[in-house]
């Protein structure tokens, strides 16, 4: 992202985080109305944009890997924030919508992100390297945390079906928090390199890091700049939290009246918040950085479960129900085959057009059984 580009983008990216703060003052004791939920949605959208855009201000400042790393966590605060403002407002399928809405995360961060990102760079560029070390470490953690908080909790005996006890989500949201923050002392401090992007041959073969900073040898945001993308980032994120409340009768409404599952509601959540991102990851791509592409997708996934699971555990001290965290057997075997198919892509460390092609026939699967199970 070079700096004529953070100004041309400055404008409109500038003027949505305040508006939609004002909006979200001005509608929220009265918006039932249909005129006022399109011009909430609308804003939401605008506003999920520009804090993602302000994010990568930031990431552009500081560089790889700590680019990628603000990015993730930045959609992980909109996402935790969604998800808590639904488990709020109650309704049938409050317990699940936790479970449901990272599970629709790491299929779409896994399968999505990381599949068009390397059809894209691997139809333009023939073959796409990435380090297997860093990759594959960043995936093993992933189906590290997936396992522990997705796939256990329908397997313990001392709390409900597909639900953890007290002692057993109070450990797992420690054990969750832990590995995330040794991931992320591992990618920034301890093996920085491991998550930059790679030189290769002809043959996909790494030859060497490229770009070991990170900006792609364009021309950083200013202070001014950054400084102000920070503030106007904890505004949007503010904003879409709150609007995401307003809309969330009309989402889960939408969904009922359509005859769909309340698994749904999850996945139109992460699709919201994970399409920027996801732009983000095929730019990087169609440049050959397709190293920052997967440390997008991985790292949020890994965020997801690891900075989500932990806040829903406090955040269940205060919500009444339940809190369904345990996988559905279709949605285990999905996860199976996604964790299978994501070991032999890391593992060679390069990739070829097929590989994005299965990822997103695993995404195509996950979307259509999730709306005809």
């Amino acid at each position: 992202m070079t700096t004529s580009t953070v100004r041309g983008k400055f404008r409109w990216t500038v003027a949505v985080p305040p508006l939609a703060l004002l909006l979200l003052v001005a509608t929220w004791a009265n918006h039932e109305h249909w005129a006022v939920l399109v011009a909430i949605a609308l804003t939401l959208v605008g506003a999920v944009m520009a804090s993602v855009h302000h994010a990568e201000v930031v990431a552009h400042k500081v560089g790889e890997p700590f680019g990628s790393l603000i990015l993730a966590v930045a959609v992980t605060v909109i996402e935790v924030g969604l998800i808590v403002m639904l488990m709020v407002s109650g309704g049938d399928g409050a317990s699940t919508y936790a479970r449901d809405t990272v599970f629709a995360a790491l299929m779409i961060t896994l399968n999505g992100i990381v599949g068009i990102s390397l059809l894209v760079g691997a139809t333009k560029h023939h073959l796409v390297s990435f380090n297997a070390s860093g990759t594959g470490a960043a995936l093993a953690t992933v189906i590290t945390l997936a396992g522990m908080t997705l796939v256990l909790p329908s397997f313990t005996e001392s709390g409900h079906v597909r639900e953890f006890s007290t002692s057993q989500l109070a450990f797992a949201a420690v054990v969750s928090l832990v590995l995330y923050v040794v991931f992320v002392f591992t990618q920034t401090v301890r093996h920085r390199d491991f998550f930059v992007p790679v030189s290769s041959d002809e043959f996909g073969r790494v030859t060497g890091l490229l770009d070991l900073d990170g900006d792609d040898h364009a021309d950083p945001p200013t202070s001014t700049e950054t400084w102000t993308s920070v503030g106007l980032l904890l505004v949007a994120l503010v904003s879409v939290i709150g609007l995401a409340k307003l809309l969330s009768p009309t989402i889960e409404s939408g969904v009922s009246s359509l005859g769909l599952p309340y698994t749904v509601v999850g996945v139109v959540i992460a699709l919201v918040v994970l399409a920027p991102e996801t732009i983000s990851a095929v730019r990087n791509a169609s440049r050959d950085r397709v190293q920052n592409s997967l440390n997008l997708g991985y790292g949020s996934a890994m965020a997801s479960i690891g900075l989500t699971i932990p806040t829903i555990a406090v955040a269940m001290v205060w919500l009444d129900g339940g809190l369904e965290l345990g996988l559905l057997p279709m949605q285990m075997v999905l996860l199976a085959l996604t964790m299978m198919v994501s070991v032999l892509t890391v593992g060679q460390g390069r990739a070829k057009p097929l590989h994005g092609v299965v990822h997103l026939t695993l995404l195509a699967a996950f979307v259509f059984v999730s709306m005809v199970p």
